[in-house]
């Protein structure tokens, strides 16, 4: 069985286009994926953005990305249940206020970002996350959501604070590589201490 974070190498040079994306996220709640829709409308207003905000139910801040694979990895989905249902982290507060833009050329994300106590429990839940699963942290983990993807770029700036407790946090499968990107949550497991 693979271990959760690896992606299996085998039959390099053949390899199908991969059709499935596993990460682990934590969802805004009701209200704040309702706002974050709403400044994501107001960036592209003031900025002239011609990207289409993403759809709320896809809205999330990443943890870790497991890997892409071609075909649902059962065996990865099913490791996850065991491996994290001993974790213990605390309900945290999730701040988000500055967007700007990731990347430097092409059609790039524009994120809700945040700094300081307002994404300090994001960060320590990943650090929890990643020694539960015996993951590596890579040290370039930048908590954010992504609100579209556009051409142009947005400078960094302050914006209304997006705010929610953390609750929970989910595996999520993503369809990439085709007509229609999709998430589907496929676990939940509760913050608790």
């Amino acid at each position: 069985m693979r271990h959760p974070t690896q992606l299996s190498l085998d039959g390099i040079g053949a390899a199908p286009l991969p059709t499935d994306r596993l990460f682990f996220a934590i969802l805004p709640d009701a209200d704040a994926t309702a706002h974050a829709g709403l400044l994501a409308q107001q960036i592209t207003a003031a900025h002239g953005l011609s990207g289409t905000p993403l759809a709320t139910e896809r809205l999330h801040v990443t943890l870790h990305h497991l890997g892409d694979y071609a075909g649902l990895p059962q065996d990865i989905v099913a490791a996850a249940g065991p491996a994290l249902s001993a974790l213990r982290f605390p309900p945290f507060e999730v701040v988000l206020d500055r967007a700007m833009t990731f990347g430097k050329v092409g059609r790039r994300p524009v994120v809700l970002g945040g700094h300081g106590s307002g994404v300090a429990g994001l960060v320590a839940f990943q650090q929890a996350l990643l020694a539960a699963i015996g993951g590596r942290a890579s040290g370039n983990f930048v908590p954010h959501l992504s609100l579209l993807y556009d051409e142009q770029a947005v400078p960094e700036h302050d914006v209304a604070p997006i705010t929610w407790i953390a609750r929970e946090f989910v595996l999520v499968h993503s369809a990439i590589n085709q007509r229609k990107r999709e998430h589907e949550t496929l676990a939940r497991w509760p913050l608790r201490r």
